[in-house]
């Protein structure tokens, strides 16, 4: 990079080193699932251990284990 800053990541890289870690993610409808990343791929599809479900910032629902299909991640932000 031009700025001399060789610490940034590209994404996958980035989603590699938090496989195992919690982690937000949030879905284009806005509902947010918070759980431990497990897996994700190539187009995103997210694999969670111990999820819970928020909608409008308040919990909504628990899960044991969720999938989230890549076309409806906004984000997903490590919660370390």
């Amino acid at each position: 990079m031009e700025n001399g800053s060789s610490t940034s990541k590209d994404p996958s890289g980035f989603l590699s080193e938090i496989i195992g870690a919690p982690v937000t993610v949030k879905l284009n409808s806005g509902i947010v699932y918070k759980g431990e990343l497990q897996s994700v791929d190539g187009y995103m599809n997210i694999a969670l251990e111990q999820c819970k479900e928020h909608v409008n910032g308040k919990p909504s629902r628990s899960f044991g284990d969720a999938f989230v299909r890549g076309n409806n991640v906004l984000y997903i932000s490590a919660d370390r």
